[in-house]
């Protein structure tokens, strides 16, 4: 039993909201963290003034967007703006709200990278996470693609299963970006950003907010809807192997089965009784790599196992049903765990997974982690 386990059904999500997600030059992080924040509330109807927790990540400073959304919170934690934060973010807020630290958190995420081009890697030079010049994430999975091909003959056919049920979803999903659905040879003749991967492997760069209200157990018996309980949480580093960087040799398979077993042994579950899976899809590859760490199919046959539409609403694992990264938005796993809060409340319409009872979110990256949710 990890420390975790004490946790299991006493922390719930109460509200969600989110932004549009596209291109918003005219206003800025401030502005689109407010916008989720004050929908979040609406959602759960709070009373914002009882909200005395507030985590930011991606947003320049804490105590500018407290004040900007008028609150003064007994409990404040500032996240680095890296998509490996929004499990680590709810995590910490649990932890928070288990611990009494505070009674209700919002936890904000911002981006507006899109309206102010921002590049992810590219870089002249070397920085404190890529030390040694390395500076492309895209081009450190296509690597790792390129090795799983090698060792287990995957295909880029197999790995087009994962876009094409994304946009499928995402076709499905009013707030979508893209919108044009895309076949598997639409995918193989799409230009290569960094050989294999061309470009429907590879995430968007949109603007847009998330916010995540959270709270106990008995607390949230008094809000609005209906809560959503977190049952399960995993959480494994692989710094001596992966370090801070993008790139490990083994995919971060022993790290992922090391979560999945936290998650599911707390949870009471395991992989057969996920009713739906929101997976970080920077690239495309890492669900792949994500399906075998969590134990969905054998490491090495994810490639068959996403085939025939495995991924997609009506098959065996429906994944990423808003989309995901590759055709949602990118708002860094935020907006993937708003998705599996509203597949559990049955909110999702044309995308919702039928009586969708287990749903888990996954992250498969340095600082790996999982959560599994569950109604109140």
């Amino acid at each position: 039993m990890n420390a975790f386990h004490k946790m299991k059904d006493r922390i719930a999500v109460v509200g969600v909201g989110n932004t549009p997600y596209g291109n918003f030059p005219d206003t800025d992080d401030y502005g689109l963290g407010a916008r989720a924040f004050r929908n979040a509330v609406e959602d759960c109807g709070i009373d914002k003034n009882l909200i005395d927790g507030l985590l930011v990540c991606r947003v320049p400073h804490y105590a500018r967007m407290g004040e900007i959304i008028g609150l003064n919170p007994r409990w404040t934690i500032q996240m680095p703006p890296h998509g490996r934060m929004s499990g680590m973010a709810i995590i910490e807020a649990a932890a928070a709200l288990d611990g009494g630290l505070c009674d209700y958190a919002a936890l904000i995420y911002a981006n507006i990278g899109r309206s102010r081009r921002v590049n992810y890697g590219g870089e002249e030079s070397p920085g404190v996470w890529d030390p040694w010049g390395f500076t492309s994430p895209g081009a450190a999975h296509a690597l790792m693609f390129q090795r799983h091909r090698a060792l287990y003959g995957t295909t880029t056919r197999q790995l087009a299963e994962v876009s094409v049920a994304f946009r499928h979803h995402a076709c499905l999903n009013p707030a979508a970006v893209m919108k044009q659905p895309i076949t598997i040879d639409d995918h193989e003749a799409a230009r290569f950003i960094t050989e294999p991967l061309r470009l429907l492997d590879y995430c968007l760069i949109n603007d847009g907010a998330v916010c995540i209200i959270m709270t106990t157990k008995e607390r949230a018996r008094d809000l609005k809807k209906k809560p959503v309980m977190i049952s399960g949480i995993g959480a494994r580093e692989a710094f001596t192997t992966g370090s801070i960087g993008n790139f490990d040799l083994n995919f971060w398979h022993d790290e992922m089965q090391d979560v999945a077993a936290q998650a599911y042994g707390m949870a009471g579950v395991g992989p057969a009784d996920v009713d739906a899976l929101m997976c970080y899809d920077n690239f495309s590859p890492t669900v792949l790599f994500s399906l075998e760490g969590l134990g969905f199919c054998k490491q090495g046959e994810a490639g068959s196992f996403v085939e025939g539409g495995t991924l997609k609403l009506g098959g065996r694992l429906p994944t990423n049903t808003d989309g995901g990264h590759l055709s949602n938005s990118y708002m860094q796993g935020w907006a993937l765990n708003v998705e599996a809060v509203r597949q559990i409340r049955g909110e999702c319409e044309d995308r919702q997974v039928p009586n969708a009872q287990v749903v888990q979110y996954c992250g498969a990256t340095p600082c790996s982690r999982s959560i599994i949710y569950t109604p109140g």
